[in-house]
């Protein structure tokens, strides 16, 4: 697929890091005597840090302010995020080839920048990134196009020559209308959005090892 910048989703698409927020979310909420729906993973991966809070609320009645949530989640994720989240195998060799044929990256992801910078930081990939955008920087998720037009803006690359990389089909979604190229990512997270996903995408990965099978 011909492109001149890619942008990358991290959780679930180049890090192999949703089983943290399963486990954050047992953590907080079993605590509160609250049993976790077997979709609340991704819904609040379509959203902003704030927009999952607020979401986390209303669906589980909490008593907390929306920042008291969103400081707990990050008091809990961010050894995981500065430790011990990895890339997924095989990724690295495709932005190194990315960055070699002079395309531009960003990465547009749902998580506060404390957490995303101090992982990209911990995998040694930060400096590989043009752009790197937090849908809580902007203020809506990646089923809106802010994020997405924003970054464009900043690459001064047209989304019509941008290629998207995510696992979540809401987002694949938001980006097909804007023009851009779009490659789902497997995550076992997002199997049951598995053949929705690939009528949406121009292309599917089960693995970064796949990736070259697109060039």
């Amino acid at each position: 697929m011909n492109c001149d910048a890619a942008i990358f989703d991290l959780d679930g698409t180049i890090l192999d890091s949703l089983w943290v927020w399963e486990d954050i979310s047992k953590d907080f909420l079993f605590k509160k005597g609250k049993d976790i729906p077997v979709t609340y993973i991704q819904e609040l991966c379509s959203k902003s840090f704030q927009e999952a809070a607020e979401y986390t609320i209303r669906l589980f009645m909490l008593s907390e302010t929306s920042q008291e949530v969103i400081s707990e989640w990050n008091r809990l994720a961010l050894i995981e995020y500065k430790h011990n989240i990895k890339l997924k195998k095989y990724c690295l060799p495709y932005l190194q080839y990315l960055k070699e044929e002079g395309k531009k990256l960003a990465i547009a992801t749902s998580l506060p920048r404390i957490l995303c910078d101090s992982c990209l930081i911990s995998n040694g990939i930060y400096d590989m990134f043009d752009v790197i955008r937090s849908t809580d920087e902007i203020g809506r998720g990646k089923n809106f196009p802010d994020i997405f037009e924003k970054i464009s803006d900043e690459l001064k690359v047209p989304l019509s020559r941008t290629l998207f990389f995510d696992d979540s089909l809401s987002a694949l979604v938001t980006g097909k209308k804007l023009g851009m190229k779009v490659v789902g990512v497997y995550d076992k997270y997002y199997a049951s959005d598995k053949t929705e996903i690939i009528k949406v995408a121009d292309g599917y990965i089960e693995s970064w090892e796949n990736v070259w099978n697109l060039l």
